[in-house]
């Protein structure tokens, strides 16, 4: 009988998992430092915890949908346009910690100092882990690159005529559409992604030449993980969710700008992720396979 070719044969998930779960747990960025510490009692809080990993072929049909109008777009860049040679795509979930939701629980108009850390401190630790995801990948020889830390990656979508809201709030790579498409979780009224440890946390992606198994998609639709029970309405100051028509994108930036104008460079809310049904796990079901 014939081997495969090497190069065919999917890579274990263990080692890299553990690596990165290692490093999440000791490196300081993971840490609000004393010197930036909005209150004396957060210096050495921890953002996040243990990850959740997610894995889909790059050549899998779904990042091709995305490219259809009123999904993301055309501008929507599939993985192989990131990387030639790539084979997967690698999601991770960093839930945060319970001290950053807790504290984000304790009132539903304005967001806490807890959370303010997690979204800015919080982002830029998530840069550092995908820096560290990509360096163990090249270190095995194999070929990594991360679209939110590439020069191409945008924000902006092309301004079309109608003017839709969909063409403002769209970029050319989703962290939450890598996710979902990678198996760890279908989106909510909120727009936010329900993995089966809840949706209170953050997304980072990694296109690489690497091959690993799918972790195959245990739902078939976009929202069923989402139980439609209106929490994270309630929830939301600006008034920006509704069962009916879900998240207004204008609504909710205008008050976050609201809270950069008092905490600048910091800004954030999450009411929309705390005092949830599924705050922390997938009500309508779920579960990550690996």
């Amino acid at each position: 009988m014939e081997r495969a070719p090497m190069e065919n044969v999917p890579l274990e998930k263990a080692p890299l998992e553990r690596a990165v779960k290692e490093y999440i747990l000791q490196e300081k960025g993971n840490y609000v430092l004393k010197e930036i510490a909005l209150r004396p009692d957060l210096a050495g809080m921890k953002i996040f915890d243990d990850p959740v990993f997610g894995y889909a072929a790059a050549d899998d049909s779904i990042f091709l949908d995305y490219k259809k109008p009123g999904v993301i777009g055309a501008h929507f860049m599939a993985p192989s346009e990131w990387l030639p040679n790539a084979k997967s795509v690698i999601s991770v979930f960093l839930p945060f910690t319970n001290q950053v939701r807790e504290a984000n629980r304790k009132t539903m108009d304005w967001p806490a100092d807890e959370w303010l850390h997690a979204r800015i401190e919080g982002h830029a630790f998530q840069k550092k882990v995908v820096q560290f995801i990509i360096a163990l990948l090249t270190k095995d020889g194999k070929e990594a690159i991360a679209p939110m830390l590439d020069s191409r990656f945008s924000q902006k979508s092309p301004v079309t005529e109608n003017k839709r809201e969909q063409d403002f709030y769209t970029s050319n790579w989703s962290e939450r559409h890598a996710a979902y498409a990678c198996g760890l979780g279908t989106f909510g009224l909120s727009k936010g992604l329900i993995t089966a440890k809840g949706v209170a946390g953050r997304y980072i992606s990694v296109i690489t030449s690497a091959l690993y198994k799918e972790s195959g998609r245990p739902y078939t639709g976009i929202y069923d993980y989402c139980i439609k029970c209106g929490a994270c309405a309630k929830n939301c100051p600006a008034k920006a969710i509704t069962i009916e028509n879900g998240k207004n994108h204008f609504l909710c930036s205008e008050f976050l700008n609201t809270t950069r104008e008092k905490y600048d460079p910091r800004y954030g809310c999450g009411k929309c992720q705390v005092k949830v049904p599924c705050e922390f796990r997938a009500p309508g079901g779920g579960k990550v396979f690996n």
